[in-house]
C-alpha cells in the first residue's frame, strides 16, 4: 500500500511563495532543507507540478510524477527518464504510479497548491513547517483559501490532527509539525 505525505515549509501568514510565485530566501532554512532532504532521500516517487521542485543533488536520481495539461492522461517525460506526467482529468493517482511503477512505499506531495490540496483526503502524514518571523502579504497560499483559512484549520478540516512536534532551527523558532490522519 502506498503512504501518501505532504511537505511544504509555510510563513507565518501561510504562504509558500511570495506575489511572484517564487520561494524567496526568507523562507529558506537550513534545518528545514536537512529535513526536507531526507525526506525526500526516503520516499519512493515524488509528485509535483510543473513550477515545484526539489532542487538538490539526489533529485535526478528520483522517481517523480508531474501533474500536468501537455498530455492527455499519462507519458513518460521526454526530458527525464524517471519521471512520468500526469493530467489527473484523464487517469487517476493509481494509473499515475502504475505507469512510474510504484505499486507501494512512500509517495511525497510537494506542492503547488492545488496539487496539495488534492491529496487533502488522502494524507497519511502531512508535514507542515512554519516560518513565523516571516510574511509574505500577497503571497501563494499553501492551500487554496489560505489566508481566509489557516493552513492548520484546512488540515484539521480533513481530518488530520498535530501530532509531534520538531525544532529546526530554534535561532529562527522554525519547525515542524507532523500532522496525521487519525484512525
Amino acid at each position: 500500500m502506498l503512504r501518501i505525505e505532504g511537505y511544504v515549509i509555510v510563513s507565518a501568514d501561510g504562504m509558500l511563495a511570495d506575489a511572484d510565485r517564487v520561494m524567496p530566501e526568507a523562507l529558506k532554512f537550513k534545518g528545514d532543507l536537512e529535513f526536507f532532504t531526507a525526506g525526500m532521500d526516503r520516499v519512493d516517487v515524488v509528485v509535483h507540478g510543473r513550477n515545484s521542485f526539489e532542487d538538490q543533488p539526489n533529485s535526478p536520481l528520483r522517481k517523480r510524477i508531474v501533474l500536468t495539461r501537455r498530455v492527455t492522461s499519462l507519458a513518460g517525460d521526454p526530458d527525464n527518464a524517471k519521471a512520468t506526467l500526469w493530467n489527473p482529468a484523464g487517469a487517476s493517482f493509481e494509473d499515475a504510479c502504475a505507469h512510474a511503477s510504484v505499486r507501494d512505499g512512500t509517495a511525497a506531495i510537494i506542492g503547488g497548491p492545488g496539487i496539495f490540496e488534492m491529496f487533502l483526503d488522502r494524507y497519511d502524514t502531512f508535514w507542515l513547517s512554519e516560518a513565523p518571523h516571516v510574511t509574505l502579504p500577497g503571497g501563494e497560499g499553501c492551500f487554496p483559501g489560505v489566508p481566509e483559512s489557516s493552513p492548520q484549520a484546512v488540515l484539521a478540516a480533513h481530518g488530520l490532527q498535530p501530532r509531534e512536534v520538531r525544532i529546526l532551527d530554534a535561532a529562527n523558532d522554525v519547525r515542524v509539525t507532523a500532522w496525521r490522519r487519525t484512525p
